[in-house]
């Protein structure tokens, strides 16, 4: 299915929300106005408030509080990757500048911080304190995925036990997060809720998994320079698991390259030609397409409708996915 097809069943509901989430990010502040402006021109594909869309539609009947959810949930991680450009010192975001590119780091940190508090202050208007502590736990575990990531990476220690933690803190705990509060938005009963939030967290962890193939991937396919973990440090599934299967000699000659020869592209191309040979990419899409079978199963037990289907969907899209 194409994007345009799973948003077939709440286009809608899509178009409404995108003049709901710019409202939700007005300030009295004309530079703080002028940047959020700025951000919803380069916003990506908003697979996220498609979840929560989509969940709500498979538990119940959407309401105001789903639009908040979707709200919420843009809102953070709209916020986490305007932080993430300042962590990872990046002037480019979808091949605009991001915002502190043009801005500079200070205001882009305090733009961060201001779409994370009107994500809050919504909630606690209109007292949706089930989807504020669905919120406020997601900000905490992103948080703690991104803190242990930046702590591994300093040693190269990382072992599968450890990357699997990552990235359910780091990226799925997002996904699960738009599924339960989508489903949290239509229904009170917390059967339901958590059955929705383990199907996100699921899809959220074959999508890291997809993120990390296109590091092995190429180029002109993707559309981004391949290698990018490696020159950042981040041991990723595939490298992982390349690196268990090789002798200690090898082992310590790759880590030796990811250390102190990082920016190097012949170097690079070395270690991404390592991880290919030993089996790395095949591991991982196994490990993806178990995640992804565990998410469809999960969603098997919903009643029948075309949200479910475009749900469905949109689960494949994210592991098929081509950038």
């Amino acid at each position: 299915m194409t994007v345009k097809e799973i948003k077939a069943p709440i286009q809608k509901e899509m178009d409404e929300f995108e003049l709901k989430f710019k409202s939700s990010m007005k300030s009295t502040v004309p530079l703080l106005d002028k940047i959020t402006q700025y951000i919803v021109k380069s916003k990506g594909k908003q697979l996220r408030p498609m979840f929560v869309f989509l969940s709500a539609k498979v538990c119940g009947e959407m309401n105001d509080s789903t639009y908040r959810a979707a709200s919420l949930i843009e809102l953070l991680h709209t916020a986490s990757l305007v932080h993430d450009d300042v962590v990872d010192d990046s002037n480019v975001r979808r091949g605009f500048f991001s915002v502190n590119g043009l801005w500079k780091n200070k205001i882009a940190v305090l733009v961060g911080d201001f779409l994370l508090s009107r994500g809050m202050i919504m909630a606690v208007e209109h007292k949706d304190f089930e989807l504020l502590g669905l919120f406020s736990n997601a900000v905490r575990e992103m948080s703690e995925g991104e803190l242990l990531q930046i702590e591994k990476a300093r040693k190269l220690d990382i072992d599968e036990e450890v990357y699997f933690d990552i990235i359910t803190k780091k990226t799925a705990s997002l996904i699960s997060c738009c599924c339960a509060c989508g489903a949290s938005s239509v229904t009170p009963n917390q059967e339901t809720i958590e059955k929705m939030r383990t199907f996100g967290e699921a899809v959220g962890m074959a999508f890291q998994i997809k993120d990390d193939l296109f590091d092995y991937g190429d180029a002109s396919t993707i559309g981004k320079p391949t290698g990018i973990d490696i020159k950042e440090k981040k041991m990723t599934l595939p490298l992982i698991y390349a690196l268990n299967k090789s002798s200690f000699l090898e082992k310590q000659r790759i880590i030796s390259i990811i250390k102190n020869d990082n920016n190097n592209p012949k170097k690079v191309a070395e270690v991404i030609d390592f991880v290919v040979k030993s089996g790395g990419i095949q591991y991982a899409e196994d490990k993806m397409n178990e995640f992804k079978k565990k998410s469809l199963e999960i969603l098997a037990t919903f009643t029948d409708s075309p949200s479910k289907q475009a749900l469905a969907g949109l689960v494949k899209y994210t592991t098929e996915r081509q950038n």
